[in-house]
């Protein structure tokens, strides 16, 4: 049984986009969206989806260190409730505290440059939020 699950690092400007593989173990990095408006995000996301069949889509949830939601948070739930109104699949919201600084300085380690880099970040991010969604639910089986 293949299910595809999307991966979401949704930020403000970009959104970084990474998919699993069909046995739900691996997650690859596909894309960095340039949000120009919601409408036009929410139509790539959907061919993504389309294209996939995703079955499940995980949403970075951005919990600060003290445990509190930020106000980043309220902006994540209410996108997360609008995909999941939009494409009748569940969406998870998943902690992703501190993954765009470890995707950062695994970039940095990579020795890519700062431009390059801000390329990038946003869908190794999405990458690290799913694949710690996917691993914590081996971890329960």
């Amino acid at each position: 049984m293949s299910m595809r699950i999307l991966g979401l690092d949704y930020g403000s400007k970009r959104i970084g986009v990474a998919m699993s593989d069909e046995l739900g173990i691996t997650a690859q990095g596909l894309a960095t969206i340039i949000r120009k408006n919601q409408k036009q995000a929410i139509e790539e996301i959907a061919e993504w989806i389309k294209t996939y069949s995703v079955e499940k889509i995980v949403i970075g949830y951005p919990i600060k260190l003290d445990g509190t939601e930020g106000i980043q948070c309220e902006k994540i739930r209410k996108f997360a409730k609008l995909l999941e109104a939009k494409f009748r699949i569940p969406v998870i919201t998943w902690d992703e505290t501190l993954t765009t600084k470890e995707a950062e300085g695994i970039l940095i380690q990579a020795n890519m440059r700062r431009d390059k880099r801000k390329q990038v970040v946003d869908k190794l991010a999405a990458t690290l939020i799913l694949q710690g969604y996917m691993d914590s639910r081996k971890r329960m089986v």
